[in-house]
């Protein structure tokens, strides 16, 4: 089983939220859509085994028929479930997009400034930790062992030694 909040956390594309749902229920994942019951696998499953009952005689034709108009009906409400999400999501986009260009227009500041380094307690701290164990500035550790010690990713590691070797005017 897996739970959405909305059908719009499963996929932001109707075509290929349809298709996915279809391979789940197909493998008999059971979704369950908190704001959008009436499209969960459960109700599907209805659709496809609460069939008319066959009489055996001519009006099976017409049954039959029924039947095949509920398990497209059934199909069709989750579709229209999909692309109402996918034209949500867009119209967010486009109401954030103007957002950010209105506030640009009035002089806000959007986003980081260019050319600006973010200083975190992280980075400080980690600087500080590559200054006193790093064979760069005295220390006595490679750059894998003072990764290590330090706990931060080969990027950021590398990234604050540079900026070390600026600071202190070694580069």
């Amino acid at each position: 089983t897996i739970v959405f909040d909305s059908v719009s956390r499963m996929s932001r594309n109707a075509e290929e939220g349809f298709e996915l749902y279809k391979e789940l229920f197909n493998r008999g994942v059971e979704l369950v859509f908190i704001k959008e019951q009436h499209i969960n696998t459960e109700t599907y499953k209805k659709a496809l085994t609460n069939n008319i009952q066959m009489t055996g005689t001519n009006v099976d034709f017409i049954l039959e028929g029924i039947n095949k108009y509920l398990l497209a009906l059934a199909e069709e409400q989750i579709k229209i479930a999909f692309q109402q999400s996918e034209k949500e999501v867009a119209d967010l986009r486009q109401r954030t997009r103007e957002g950010m260009e209105t506030a640009r227009l009035n002089g806000k500041q959007i986003g980081g400034v260019k050319g600006k380094k973010l200083v975190t307690r992280k980075s400080v701290e980690a600087k500080k930790q590559i200054q006193k164990y790093s064979k760069e500035f005295n220390g006595t550790l490679k750059d894998n062992e003072v990764m290590k010690l330090v706990g931060v990713a080969r990027n950021s590691y590398y990234k604050y030694k540079k900026e070390l070797l600026e600071e202190l005017g070694m580069q």
